[in-house]
């Protein structure tokens, strides 16, 4: 990639985009989750893959999957060892976002992303304009 910006101490983010403003970064307990998944995947070739696609009753949503396939145009973000993948379309929707695990024991567990770009979001918390 044609440069490395740090986004936290130890978080950085690769862009084939050089001077690009900082991607998405994340969170030590994202990073720890996606490690313990990666481990149960029994692939150390994954990485997992945030994009935005249009849906959802606000018009655009999140998806998040596991991708063994890093494609040169792709902003990386690192972690711990583990490796986020935005690609460039989804690029200007993320940046700035902070990638978390949150497990709220009763209320239930999972990855949640907070969007400083985010205009307004819908009540099922799938999708944002």
């Amino acid at each position: 990639m044609a440069g490395t910006m740090r986004a936290e101490q130890t978080s950085t983010v690769e862009s084939a985009v050089p001077d690009q403003a900082v991607g998405m970064v994340m969170s030590q307990s994202a990073a720890a989750k996606i490690r313990e998944l990666i481990t149960e995947e029994g692939n150390e070739d994954l990485s997992l893959r945030v994009a935005v696609r249009p849906g959802g009753c606000s018009g655009l949503s999140y998806e998040m999957y596991f991708d063994s396939e890093v494609s040169q145009d792709d902003i990386v973000s690192k972690r711990e060892g583990v490796r986020v993948l935005v690609d460039p379309e989804s690029f200007p929707y993320l940046t700035g976002a902070e990638l978390d695990f949150k497990d709220d024991g009763l209320q239930g567990a999972g990855f949640a992303i907070t969007n400083p770009n985010e205009q307004r979001s819908c009540g099922c918390g799938k999708s944002f304009c």
